[in-house]
Formats: structure tokens, sequence, C-alpha cells
């Protein structure tokens, strides 16, 4: 006598060992136990009161299930590959400990809106796990910008000095991109917040079920307005991986400026030494592994988007076994955003700025140049003029070997004879900075007003 599957009635022989292996997700759709459960004791209690099962039955499922996750959380259950995936081990966890009545669990409802409805209670519930390591990492970023708020740094272009700001400037410009970050994974959150439980396999039932109060149960905005779209919509999964994939950006991008920036060509930064790892083989080495770990592990998560899209484009509706590929992939992408943006933070808020030697770096390349040609711009010199004019007057110095600060000024009305003595105040460092004082920029009123603006933004998320 084999075994026979729940759904295996019309079935005359035993799946093959090969294919069960290979069809089985529970070894990864197991971390689902949870909303699983919870999905499962809203749908006895709507059936009790819905009279589609007695209130003594509901009672008892109800009851049995608490158990089981008691016991999962306990680590005293062990599921079987051979009995499929997470929501099969539990019915029939169910059924061995409460008898026939476990059966009737599975009324009115199919594992297609079974694993819609757990997969948007995952992601709910990542997203406001994500969102609250995202706001310690923008806590951590608002403290760093304003300890340095007037720590003149070189600003880059194509990796070419540009002009000068603050350190404060810079990081703020990261705090934009995570606050975006944040917004998005609200946004996708909304459009997760639709129960599917009720759709069935892709039609609905016959039962008299009661959506919206298995809706209100579990805490869904409303319930999906089409039974088709409830178990084929995997949208909010593409989403979340989406919105990872651009908070991975946004890492990424900042992990390339530590690495540059803890080098000893730049020197802009120390890395605590609980941050940093050494060489095997050099004994001076100091590396910034954490930073381009962060970096690396941008790119799988990236690889999981591409897979979920892929994996999307072809189906047609409703369910198809394809859709088991999207649990992986977005297990995967949770546990690297987040131990990422775990890491990330304590990393930021314990490494030493070096804000001496950022001013000093910031003096070369000519980085006064954009100021020299405002001086004469707004001394009524056309600005593509004074453009020419700097352009030689770079090449000037440049074939000298020194910077326009130091150049005299006879040497300087060589080129134009509006130059006066003030141009040396003009195009000091520090006084370009204080001159950028456009809303968003870099001058010490600006960023100031910036991080006002920012904390304003935090705070309210605490209220």
């Amino acid at each position: 006598m084999t075994e026979t599957k729940m759904w295996g009635g019309r079935f005359a022989k035993t799946t093959d060992k090969l294919v069960e292996d290979f069809h089985s997700s529970i070894s990864f759709d197991q971390i689902l136990y949870q909303q699983d459960i919870a999905g499962s004791i809203a749908h006895a209690k709507m059936l009790g009161r819905q009279g589609i099962i007695t209130p003594a039955e509901a009672e008892q499922l109800v009851a049995g299930l608490q158990q089981i996750r008691e016991d999962i959380d306990a680590g005293r259950v062990e599921f079987e590959v051979g009995t499929e995936d997470i929501h099969m081990n539990i019915e029939k966890i169910l059924t061995e400990r409460v008898g026939e009545v476990g059966k009737k669990l599975h009324t009115a409802r199919s594992r297609n809106d079974q694993v819609a409805l757990d997969m948007r209670l995952y992601v709910k519930l990542q997203i406001d796990e994500v969102q609250a390591l995202l706001l310690k990492l923008e806590e951590t970023i608002w403290q760093v910008a304003a300890e340095n708020k007037a720590s003149v740094m070189a600003g880059y272009t194509h990796l070419q000095k540009a002009q000068p700001i603050t350190m404060g400037h810079h990081l703020l410009a990261y705090f934009q991109m995570f606050r975006r970050d944040f917004e998005r994974l609200a946004d996708c959150r909304r459009r997760a917040d639709y129960l599917p439980l009720g759709a069935g396999a892709l039609a609905g039932t016959t039962f008299p079920i009661d959506r919206h109060f298995v809706a209100k149960e579990l805490g869904f905005a409303d319930i999906c307005a089409n039974t088709l779209d409830a178990v084929s919509d995997r949208d909010f999964v593409v989403e979340f991986i989406s919105a990872a994939s651009l908070i991975m950006v946004h890492l990424s991008r900042l992990s390339e400026e530590i690495v540059l920036w803890s080098s000893n060509e730049f020197g802009y930064i120390t890395l605590d030494d609980g941050y940093s790892t050494g060489s095997s083989i050099m004994p001076q080495k100091k590396n910034p592994d954490v930073a381009e770990l962060v970096r690396g592990k941008s790119g799988r998560v990236f690889g999981h988007l591409m897979g979920a899209l892929t994996m999307l484009k072809g189906l047609p509706l409703a369910y198809n076994k394809d859709l088991q590929e999207d649990k992986e992939a977005l297990f995967d992408t949770v546990d690297t955003i987040k131990k990422s943006l775990l890491v990330f933070a304590p990393m930021l808020a314990t490494m030493r700025i070096n804000c001496e030697r950022m001013h000093e770096r910031a003096k070369g390349g000519f980085i006064n140049a954009t100021d020299a040609a405002d001086y004469l711009a707004a001394r009524g010199v056309p600005f593509r003029e004074a453009h020419s004019i700097i352009g030689q007057l770079v090449k000037y110095a440049e074939d000298k070997g020194v910077g326009l600060e130091d150049l005299s000024l006879a040497e300087i009305q060589q080129f134009s004879s509006v130059f006066q003595a003030d141009i040396f105040d003009y195009i000091a460092i520090d006084k370009c900075v204080a001159a950028r004082c456009t809303p968003g920029g870099p001058a010490l009123p600006a960023v100031e007003t910036a991080l006002e603006q920012a904390a304003a933004w935090l705070n309210s998320l605490k209220n």
C-alpha cells in the first residue's frame, strides 16, 4: 500500500522520488510557517462564523494551529519533504493531532490562494523590518553629516575634482537616496495590502465565505478585486525586489566611496578596526571588506530581480507551478538586504573622518576654477567668454605647476583686466563653499536647513 498524497485521489501511482525532491519546496518555504498558520487561523474562524463548519470545530482547528505554531517556535516539529510544502505539512500535522476535523480546514480554500496570502503577509512584514533598518541608517547618516556640516572636501564629477563641498552636504545626498527607498517600500506595501484568500484555485468558491472578515482579521486594507489576478499576481514580489535592488545600488555607491576614501591615495576616512579586515600575507593591510562585500552582494539582488521578471513574463492565467520560483529569490533578497543594512550603519558611525586631510586635498585640481569664471561673469563678462578666459588661465597655471591662488595678480590680469586683488579672497576654498548658498547646496546655512528638514522627516515617522 502506497502513501496517498492529500491531492492524490485521481492518481494510480506514487510520485517518482526524483520528482518528489524536485517538486518539494519545504526546504525553503518553511520560513512562511508564521504567515501560513495566521492565515489558517483566520480562515478557520471565518468558516465557523459563516456556518460552513461548526463553531466547535473552528475552535478545535484554531487551538490545534496555535499549538503547532508554539511547537515550531520551540523547534519540536520536523517537516517532511514528501509532504511537499509548508501548507501541506501544517495541515497534515494538524489532522494527525485533531483528527478528521483537520481535513475540514481546507474547505473553501486552495493552495493557490493560500500561498499568495502567505507571500503577501511575508512581504508586508519584511517591508516593515527593512524600513526600520533604513531609518537606523538614515539616523546614522544624519548624525555624521551634522558633525561634518562644515568639513570641506572636494566634490567630484567623472571621478575628477570638480567643485568644493562639505562632507555633510555629500552624505545628505545619500540621506535623500535612502529616503526615496523608504518611500518606495511604503508604496510597495500599499499594493501588497490586499487579501487574495477566497480566490480559491482561480474562480472563487461556492461556499458563502466572508473575505472582508478575513481581511480584517489579518490586517489587510482590502481584498483582491479579481480571483484570477489574486492567485497569479506576484507584482508585489517583483516590486519589493526592485525596491531592494535600488537600496543595494545606493549602498553599493556609498560603499565604493568608502573604499576610495579609506585608501592611502585619498585618506579622507579611517575605518574602525571592527569593520575592517587584514591580509593573510601583507601585515600592513587594513581592508574595507564590509563595504566591498555590500558592493558585491548587490549583484545577487539584481539577479533575483531579473529571475522574477523572467519567471512571470510568459505565464498564462491563472496559477502555474513556475510561481514557486518566487520564494527563494524573495527570501535571499530579504536576507541580503537586511544583513547589508544591519552592518552598514555601525560601519559609518564608527569611521573617523580626517577633516584636515580632506581640506588639504580639496585645494588641488583647480577646484576653484568655476568660481573664478563666476567672478568675471558677476562683473559683466559674458559667461562663455569668462569660461574661455579661465580655461586659458588654468592651462597657464598647470604649465607652471601651481594653483590659481598661487599666481600673482599681474599674471592673472594678463588674461583679463577685470581681475582685481579681491579675486584671491573670492577663490579661497572656504569662500567658494560659503558662496554656494543655493537651497540644497553646500554652504553652511543651506546644509543646516537640510539637516533640519531631514530631522523633521525622521521625527514625523516616530509619531
